[in-house]
């Protein structure tokens, strides 16, 4: 199935790809003590010994770093508050108040996300769709997390001192933004996966060579589990269930991508996911890079499962995955941050933790 329209066509049940794939122009990250000591710390654009970063409580840490991510990313760019045309931000908390509090100060029009750690693939699912059908020429994607405030607000307060699991994660202390360029009009209009160079009149030094050139939107897969200490678990059908349906949707597998990168599974989830994923006669072993796993050294920081929480996956993006892709050394990825769909309402209610998945293409150009 194919149809076109707004500069986007879908393909299959539940994917996109774009006529014009917008740009991320740049991306900031932005993180706490415990990031910094990790494998990426020296990649990192921001860190601060400080996890209060300054301010009196976890949730007003949590803001800065989504106001610091957002000003990065501005400035790499030189593009200025006003020229952004729409917002899209999330966080953890109750009502998003870490993104609205955040983004306040910069007066950006914004629509406030929910897709617990699936948030940076929403955010920037969205923010390519509205690029690409010209609804404006910037759009701004910023998603954000913190132990302290997570912790508060789905477990318990940290001077508790409960014990954790070891199939716990370790939510990641972090923000990362990234700024979206539509692409200008070329012509004629090229199929972005046609192996032929489209001609166009656009002065692409001022560009991005990361291009998003295509979404699958994730949906609601709930197996019934119940554990919340077990998000790896509970997260890999969802991301199962995406990556299977963009190879699907795309006519391609796992041998058409460079990495395939989930957002945070940890350990656990993966070899769930693994399992999974081979039940639908792919393996995606070779190909498959968890950021959970990526952001922490498992052994040396006691993470337990590895990271997770909506800035896991941002700001590994930003760090690691852009620069790798900036360079040509991947040239496609499929980037599949992972959500568990739980509140402290439902879990006190004992109903099951679903979990949902979004798939972001992205290409070096």
């Amino acid at each position: 199935m194919e149809h076109f329209t707004d500069g986007q066509i879908t393909r299959g049940k539940q994917s996109l790809i774009f006529e014009n794939p917008p740009y991320i122009v740049s991306a900031a990250s932005v993180v706490g003590s415990k990031e910094a000591e990790g494998p990426l710390g020296k990649l990192f654009d921001m860190t601060n010994e400080d996890d209060l970063f300054g301010a009196q409580t976890w949730e007003e840490a949590e803001s800065t770093m989504q106001k610091e991510a957002c000003v990065l990313a501005l400035g790499k760019s030189h593009i200025k508050a006003e020229e952004i045309r729409y917002l899209f931000g999330g966080d953890l908390l109750r009502q998003g108040i870490a993104t609205s509090m955040g983004v306040e100060a910069l007066q950006i029009p914004m629509f406030g996300l929910y897709g617990a750690c699936s948030t940076s693939g929403e955010a920037l699912a969205l923010a390519g769709m509205s690029a690409a059908a010209g609804y404006g020429r910037y759009m701004l994607a910023v998603t954000s997390s913190h132990f302290g405030s997570a912790e508060k607000e789905f477990r318990f307060p940290l001077g508790y001192a409960n014990q954790r699991p070891l199939s716990a994660h370790w939510t990641v202390t972090g923000s990362g933004a990234f700024l979206v360029r539509a692409a200008e009009e070329e012509s004629p209009a090229e199929d972005p996966y046609s192996s032929e160079p489209a001609e166009t009149d656009v002065d692409t030094s001022t560009l991005s060579h990361v291009r998003i050139t295509g979404v699958t939107v994730g949906k609601i897969v709930d197996y019934g589990l119940k554990d919340s200490q077990n998000m790896g678990a509970c997260m890999a059908p969802a991301a199962m269930d995406t990556i299977v349906q963009n190879f699907e949707d795309m006519g391609w597998n796992e041998e058409d991508y460079d990495r395939i990168i989930t957002g945070d599974l940890g350990n656990v989830g993966q070899s769930i996911l693994f399992d999974l994923v081979r039940g639908k006669g792919y393996d995606i072993r070779k190909k498959h890079l968890d950021c959970g796993m990526t952001i922490y050294d498992r052994e040396r920081q006691d993470t337990h499962a590895g990271g997770s929480g909506c800035g896991c996956a941002a700001v590994t993006l930003a760090s690691f995955i852009l620069p790798k892709i900036e360079k040509g050394e991947w040239k496609r990825v499929l980037f599949v941050p992972t959500g568990a769909l739980l509140s402290t309402v439902s879990f006190n209610e004992g109903a099951s933790v679903p979990g949902i998945a979004h798939g972001i293409i992205l290409e070096h150009f």
